[in-house]
């Protein structure tokens, strides 16, 4: 489903500031995986998100996505065939329109100053319903009074409701209280499970990236140093990631906000 070959990119060439956050960079990831991404600050772990969604273009090298060459296409021609879902939960929705209006932009039947079929609004109590946070009796309510987590679960169904091509979570539930962040992460399984969506997921919780998903890559300095999946990846304990990172890259982890658990 998505295959990146040998992308390379740097900020800023030519000029003191010049950064390489990434050199021939490789990843292939197979229709229906769930891939769950670790790495401290700096791995290259957003870099590679905005490169996959558009919000960057890489210096060489190439993005193929079900089959179509999109390295060179626009971000919001992608976002068509790429759900995103970031770590503010402020981003991804029109706070100033109602959460059927949201639900009714993301799913193409209109949304602000159209109008919503009976069957529409059927559809998405039905869908809200399933969130379990009450959003069913609330969506004549502007989304701008919800809560983080009623938001990013929001966002989440607003991402997924026409199923993407790819779904790109980057860190959605780091601003999220401890409940909520594990009823969004359990929602966010039903989903990609149900709709057997292709699905990157960033996290700093490194227990969660070894329970979710069915593979799990670990970045550093903008490479992968760690793949594993299948049963190897199910006997891994968070010990064993810590000893492996400090194996390949000679050097122990020492960004704290990744040993949450």
């Amino acid at each position: 489903m998505l295959k990146i070959s040998h992308i390379s990119k740097t900020f800023n060439p030519g000029t003191v500031n010049s950064k390489k956050v990434m050199d021939d960079f490789l990843l292939d990831v197979a229709k229906g995986q769930f891939v769950t991404i670790i790495g401290a600050n700096g791995a290259g772990k957003s870099t590679l998100f905005n490169a996959i969604a558009g919000s960057i273009i890489p210096d060489t090298g190439s993005i193929v996505l079900d089959g179509e060459d999109i390295t060179l296409k626009s971000e919001h021609k992608r976002a068509r065939s790429i759900g995103r879902l970031f770590q503010d939960p402020m981003r991804g929705s029109a706070p100033g329109m109602s959460v059927e209006e949201n639900l009714a932009l993301s799913a193409g039947r209109g949304g602000w100053m159209s109008r919503i079929s009976k069957a529409d609004r059927r559809d998405f109590r039905d869908r809200l319903a399933l969130l379990d946070l009450g959003l069913e009796d609330r969506m004549k309510q502007p989304v701008g009074l919800l809560s983080g987590g009623q938001r990013q679960a929001l966002t989440l169904l607003m991402a997924t409701i026409t199923p993407p091509k790819l779904l790109l979570l980057d860190e959605h539930t780091a601003a999220l209280d401890p409940a909520t962040a594990e009823k969004v992460l359990a929602l966010t399984t039903k989903i990609v499970k149900e709709d057997n969506l292709t699905c990157l997921m960033i996290t700093h919780n490194m227990q969660s990236a070894l329970a979710l998903g069915d593979r799990t890559i670990m970045m550093d300095r903008g490479d992968i140093i760690l793949d594993v999946a299948g049963e190897e990846r199910r006997g891994l304990t968070v010990e064993n990631l810590l000893l492996r990172f400090k194996n390949a890259s000679g050097r122990a982890l020492s960004n704290d906000r990744m040993l949450l658990t």
